[in-house]
């Protein structure tokens, strides 16, 4: 019996990861917005982790910034 199994790959980012993907965003804003709490993020020590999927609707105008 074949199970139906669907995985979503979740993919965190580091500040820099995430200042990398698109031109003209910087790690001193990407961590100003964690920071703020206008980007969603978690905390892992002392770095910011930034879910791929929610920065690129952050970045669409998906999500508003507070």
């Amino acid at each position: 019996m074949a199970e139906n199994k669907t995985e979503t790959k979740i993919t965190m980012l580091t500040i820099k990861e995430a200042a990398e993907l698109f031109q003209g965003l910087t790690e001193f804003r990407v961590r100003e917005l964690c920071r703020t709490g206008a980007l969603p993020c978690i905390m892992a020590g002392k770095k910011y982790l930034i879910n791929k999927d929610t920065l690129y609707k952050f970045l669409s105008g998906g999500m508003a910034v507070r």
